[in-house]
């Protein structure tokens, strides 16, 4: 058993943490590179020698190259507008990134213990699955920029999503590292393997060639369909207002002032049935505000136009002295606010509430310039012009699950409303919107996004996208989204299925494999 770690496996792992690095938006953006990033880390841990101690730190170090830059982001988002000094953000930063990478190190691991009975090729991206399951579920889930998503920009490439999720995709992406590699041992020691190797290649290679295939049939399938479905006019307003500024009571008619020039201008043009603006966009209560009746004259300006924005709502009981907090979109017509308001289900953890809060009091100021907010409930659809809308506020559209169920409860249009001047000038913004297109190629729906600062634009049930807002500008956009009743595998069964599925078969795995040895 080889306990050691070499120079060459740990310059292996670092390769691969920087090719996963250059293959994702915001820096390289080389989403072909996704297809052999993990080359290197299957070469380093491959080999039956190779102990699951070493694959972990293996893993671990990849991570390390991998995870602080990718959310590098984390340092503004609770250095610059959360108000800590960079000596407990810097740690906090790291403190993530550790905790992502011990995924990492976890599938490393499994595959140096589960090739010892099974072939790696189909090891490698089974256990992979299970890892991301792992992660976007435990401690309530920080599924943030799976391997699928690399190639968000690549709709031939990511059909398959309506059938396994985004799980699928990197499941054919991983599988497709480990054919790179068992050809290239093919290559280079020309050595007769064994029926199992043999076996266990080819039928990797036919599933690669299946889902390939699939994809490009599935898209002119679904575009045919798509060509005769009716359309829905939808706006999107960018605000870029100033994050640190937005908050100031002073600023507040300004803000509003500034919303309604802008869709004034898009209308001018235009005639859309929703407007929308996006997530907290009105930094004030709403439904309290006397400024709530220039939102009103601006939708009764229009015949059938409604107005969907971001505001936070609150709510006294009379029984109780306390205040419950909403993240809420409020969708507002010539007749004022309905009666329906949609409430962000998944709130961010240091960011719009404390976890174990009596235990970490010094992250307080995280959420006191927004107030600690109470979840709502869902799937919430809401009719809007005869059409079904479903919202996901902020990072509610990294969570697959979230948007299944706003479908599955007859949802025809996906809304998407975020305040992404929260991560500056990094790449977040363009991995939440990689991630947003996934949501609309899985259930088959158009997907509206409308950001403070960007991205904002519009995406269609194929995951093609349009009319994309360059970031930290202002923007208006129009475009006539088609509506669809389809029901994809995905919405229908579970995308959650998938990860389980891989989770099952990696324990079995393990399980027999122990039993062996």
């Amino acid at each position: 058993m080889r306990n050691k770690i070499s120079g060459k496996q740990i310059i292996a792992a670092l390769i691969s943490g920087l090719l996963l690095l250059a293959a994702s938006p915001g820096f390289a953006g080389l989403a072909p590179v996704a297809w052999l990033a993990l080359v290197p880390l299957l070469y380093a841990i491959s080999g039956r020698d190779t102990s699951s101690r070493t694959g972990a730190l293996l893993g671990l170090i990849c991570g390390l190259a991998y995870y602080p830059a990718l959310i590098s982001w984390i340092t503004v988002v609770l250095g610059k507008y959360g108000g800590l000094p960079l000596w407990l953000s810097i740690p906090a930063l790291l403190l993530l990134a550790s905790y992502m990478s011990l995924y990492l190190a976890g599938f490393a691991a499994l595959c140096c213990y589960l090739q010892k009975r099974y072939p790696l090729i189909w090891v490698a991206p089974i256990t992979w699955v299970a890892m991301d399951f792992l992660r976007g579920r435990l401690f309530t889930g920080f599924p943030w920029f799976d391997l699928a998503y690399t190639q968000f920009e690549h709709p031939l490439l990511i059909q398959i999503a309506d059938l396994t999720g985004h799980h699928g995709v990197s499941f054919m992406l991983v599988m497709g590292n480990g054919l790179i590699l068992h050809a290239f041992y093919i290559y280079r020691k020309k050595q007769a393997f064994r029926f199992r190797s043999e076996f266990a290649f080819t039928s990797a290679l036919f599933l690669i060639l299946a889902l390939l295939s699939y994809n490009p049939l599935r898209f002119q399938i679904v575009k045919n369909e798509l060509s005769g479905q009716e359309s829905f006019g939808v706006a999107v307003v960018q605000g870029n207002i100033e994050q640190g500024q937005k908050w100031r009571p002073e600023l507040q008619r300004r803000t509003l002032d500034k919303y309604i020039k802008m869709s004034s201008r898009i209308m001018a043009s235009a005639e859309p049935k929703l407007l929308v603006w996006p997530e907290t966009a009105l930094p004030f209560y709403l439904a309290e505000s006397p400024l709530l009746e220039d939102i009103v004259d601006l939708a009764a300006s229009r015949r059938d136009l409604t107005i969907l924005t971001g505001a936070p709502y609150r709510e006294r009981s009379p029984a109780s002295p306390i205040t419950r907090y909403f993240n809420s979109a409020f969708f507002i017509d010539s007749g004022g606010i309905r009666a329906a308001r949609y409430d962000k289900q998944h709130l961010v953890p240091f960011g719009e509430y404390v976890p174990l809060k009596r235990l970490l009091p010094f992250l307080a100021p995280l959420v006191e310039t927004v107030a600690d907010f109470t979840p709502g409930r869902g799937p919430k659809p809401i009719t809007c012009q005869n059409v079904r809308v479903g919202v996901l506020i902020c990072f509610e559209s990294i969570f697959p699950e979230l948007a299944r169920k706003q479908t599955a409860a007859g949802s025809e249009l996906l809304v998407n409303l975020t305040n992404d001047a929260w991560y500056g000038r990094t790449g977040a913004p363009w991995q939440h919107l990689s991630m947003a297109v996934f949501r609309a190629v899985e259930n088959r729906r158009s997907l509206t996004r409308a950001a403070n600062t960007g991205v904002s634009g519009f995406i269609d049930p194929l995951g093609r996208m349009h009319g994309l807002s360059p970031i930290f500008e202002d923007y208006i956009a129009y475009d006539d989204l088609p509506i669809t009743g389809m029901k994809s595998m995905f919405t229908f069964y579970g995308g959650h299925l998938a990860g389980i599925f891989c989770l099952a078969i990696t324990g079995l795995m393990a399980i027999f494999t122990y039993r062996k040895k």
